[in-house]
């Protein structure tokens, strides 16, 4: 049975998270996904930066020994989608998701910690996770292990992600021009402009998987 898993991990030992703890406090990072390469050669994680300028970012990944290449994706508002290759000697945690074949569900962290939530397609799959933390010697603090139940696994959205969507449409997000700001969205659900950019882009990923389009990949 699929199984979830929440943990924490400082940021000074995630690799990803070690550079951006040598940037001002208030930046926030959000990993959207980890692809290993083919030939195994690297580990390529992309993620959102928000609250710093693109410009201050790249000199940091620069200067590390794991980075093999860093690009800026996509930019929205104030927030930028980049791309890293790592080697897989300096990728610690994003390479023990990837060998051990657990899907990354979120992926949030500052300048201190990290919160990961991650999926394994079986306890087994969790378990080689947790062997590969040990043995590498990254200290991780679990929070939370559950069993999804195949209700939680059918559905494309999440409660979160429905409300998250619903309430942008009826404030009048989507209108062009806007009726409505992210911030207005925000604080109408009461959570964080961060929190709330992550329910619309992954609650619009699930429906398009789970729609015509997906299936047309």
């Amino acid at each position: 049975m699929a199984t979830v898993v929440e943990f924490t991990v400082e940021s000074d030992v995630f690799p990803l998270g070690s550079i951006f703890s040598d940037l001002e406090a208030g930046v926030t990072v959000e990993l959207e996904r980890v692809v290993p390469r083919d030939d195994e050669s690297a580990v390529v994680p992309y993620f959102w930066v928000r609250g710093v300028v693109v410009d201050e970012i790249l000199p940091h990944f620069a200067e590390h020994p794991g980075v093999r290449d860093i690009e800026v994706v996509d930019e929205f508002e104030t927030q930028y989608l980049m791309r890293c290759e790592w080697v897989p000697e300096y990728a610690g945690i994003l390479a023990g998701l990837t060998e051990a074949d657990v899907t990354l569900l979120t992926a949030e962290g500052t300048e201190e910690e990290w919160r990961f939530e991650v999926r394994g397609v079986s306890q087994d799959a969790v378990s080689d996770f947790q062997r590969y933390t040990l043995e590498h010697e990254i200290p991780i603090t679990v929070t939370a292990i559950h069993s999804l139940t195949p209700l939680e696994t059918t559905g494309p959205l999440t409660d979160a992600q429905r409300d998250a969507l619903l309430t942008a449409l009826h404030c009048g997000y989507y209108d062009s021009p806007r009726a409505a700001t992210m911030s207005e969205v925000a604080d109408a659900l009461g959570i964080s402009q961060q929190a709330l950019s992550s329910r619309l882009r992954r609650g619009t990923r699930n429906l398009i998987e789970n729609s015509e389009l997906g299936a047309e990949e």
